[in-house]
């Protein structure tokens, strides 16, 4: 795991498409139970090489109801983003992450983590890529039928403050997919 982990963060593959150079941000062990794919690093994670050290990072471990001390365990949990770098700035946001990372480091992660019992798919990017065409229409019917992708994966919205909307209209994601997420991470987290 090691090796791999030190092959990832020399990776230059795409940097001539990146705007602050290559920093690939990842985190996993052997032991992780948990895993969390996001979409890529913004601009504050670039700079410090701190997966989710940002505002949506917080609302993440709030909806987990984890501590720092835990989220960042990575005898407990991995964090692989889809883009391991920062993509650059778009019209509306950060640009999606770049496609070559998971096709070229995601497998030889999985393999390396055996005790992997939940993997968190965190908007449509890591959704369309690991549910292989079962995902839904949209983000909204894939995260509300979360039961469907258990017990291996567990769809969520990203927790950006620019999703905010998308909370205050489905009001019923914190109200019941929350707590059932809070249950079978404490499950898994407790063993």
């Amino acid at each position: 795991m090691q090796k791999l982990l030190t092959d990832i963060s020399n990776c230059t593959h795409c940097a001539t498409f990146l705007p602050l150079g290559p920093n690939p941000v990842v985190r996993a062990s052997k032991t992780a139970k948990i895993l969390i794919i996001g979409q890529a690093p913004g601009t504050k994670v670039h700079q410090t090489g701190i997966p989710w050290n940002d505002p949506s990072g917080n609302q993440l471990r709030k909806w987990l109801n984890i501590s720092n001390d835990v989220f960042y365990d990575t005898s407990k949990i991995a964090i692989v983003p889809m883009g391991f770098c920062y993509p650059g700035k778009g019209k509306t946001g950060d640009l999606p992450p770049r496609k070559e990372c998971a096709p070229l480091w995601h497998e030889k992660l999985l393999i390396q983590m055996p005790d992997l019992e939940l993997i968190l798919l965190i908007g449509q990017y890591s959704q369309k890529y690991y549910l292989n065409n079962k995902n839904k229409a949209t983000l909204t019917e894939t995260v509300s039928s979360f039961e469907e992708y258990l017990p291996k994966y567990f769809p969520l919205p990203h927790p950006s403050p620019r999703n905010r909307f998308w909370l205050q209209k489905n009001q019923w994601f914190e109200e019941s997919v929350i707590p059932i997420l809070r249950k079978k991470v404490t499950s898994i987290l407790s063993k």
